[in-house]
């Protein structure tokens, strides 16, 4: 379109212009512009006009890492970042992701290989999550599929997966990670975490979330009350962690299944050297797939602006679970 029409229109309309990388962006006022230089594989959510997610889907990402989809940077509704990516003292940890740190002898999480009887080892066994085909893309649905490979590039899982964000109140939002799991192959494939290989406290694997490298003093609260040891290794209807960013603004990530086989799973939670939260399908024993087996596990996020109550933390919880 000429941009003497485009501008005209856009001003008819009740919009406003943003320059941008010597472009002319139109938009509602109040509403900022949705960005338009992010690179190809690169999927945003956006709610009530602001871009509250990034997902990617076709990282750029080194083998020892364990290249997979995530989701960085997750922001709160007033654009508070609660979320880190390759963060110098853990380089494979991304936002929110789905990994596995072994998966029938392969490395899905990136780093090194906890060995039993060895401790963690380099090895030559990363594995890949390919992005195969978009079921459904919109601003607040993501619904696609992957393979995930062994170093070989053979096919151990299919999966479908489904992100969904939606509203919760004036502060907060919801965002649904949904995998559903195949055997893509003709034998068992056993899932371990370290915690099955001797290392014990680390169950973790799943739909994990890596949070910002600066959190002031995060408190971790559940129903079971405000401290870490209280619910790692433990089954819990929610894990909520707070934190406050560098300019002061306090934010919750609460996180709560919804589904019934989900809200059986242990939680790992680490606070001390970094902020992590997951729920571990496989905790100290080995999750066994039988040739063409699924698992489906669907863990919500809520994402607040501030701090929050237990009691508050437990009716976020409940809404959250209701509308997924």
């Amino acid at each position: 379109m000429n941009p003497v029409v485009r501008s005209t229109l856009g001003k008819t309309l009740g919009l406003v212009e943003t320059q941008r990388g010597g472009d002319t962006i139109m938009h509602a006022p109040g509403v900022p512009p949705a960005r338009t230089d992010r690179p190809r594989g690169v999927a945003v959510l956006r709610l009530r006009g602001h871009d509250v997610a990034e997902y990617v889907w076709e990282p750029d990402l080194p083998l020892s890492a364990s290249p997979r989809p995530y989701l960085h940077p997750v922001r709160t509704l007033a654009g508070v970042t609660v979320t880190d990516a390759a963060p110098d003292s853990h380089p494979h940890q991304f936002g929110i992701s789905v990994a596995a740190p072994d998966l029938d002898g392969c490395n899905f999480w990136g780093g090194r290989t906890f060995v039993a009887g060895h401790g963690p080892a380099w090895l030559d066994n990363h594995g890949t999550q390919h992005h195969q085909r978009w079921l459904r893309r919109t601003n607040t649905e993501l619904h696609h599929t992957l393979e995930w490979a062994d170093p070989r590039q053979a096919t151990l899982l299919r999966e479908q997966r489904s992100i969904t964000c939606r509203p919760v109140d004036e502060t907060a939002w919801s965002l649904s990670v949904h995998s559903r799991l195949t055997n893509a192959t003709d034998r068992p494939l056993p899932w371990r975490t370290p915690a099955a290989l001797g290392r014990v406290g680390a169950g973790y694997g799943g739909i994990f979330w890596r949070g910002p490298a600066f959190a002031g003093a995060a408190q971790v609260l559940s129903p079971d009350g405000a401290d870490v040891q209280r619910v790692h290794g433990q089954a819990a209807d929610w894990v909520a962690v707070t934190g406050r960013d560098r300019d002061g603004h306090s934010w919750t990530t609460l996180f709560t299944h919804a589904e019934e086989s989900g809200a059986r799973d242990r939680w790992f939670v680490r606070a001390r050297d970094y902020l992590g939260v997951c729920s571990s399908p496989a905790w100290d024993e080995p999750l066994v797939l039988a040739p063409g087996e699924s698992i489906d596990r669907q863990v919500v996020t809520v994402v607040i602006d501030g701090a929050v109550t237990a009691a508050t933390a437990a009716e976020l919880a409940g809404t959250a679970r209701s509308a997924a």
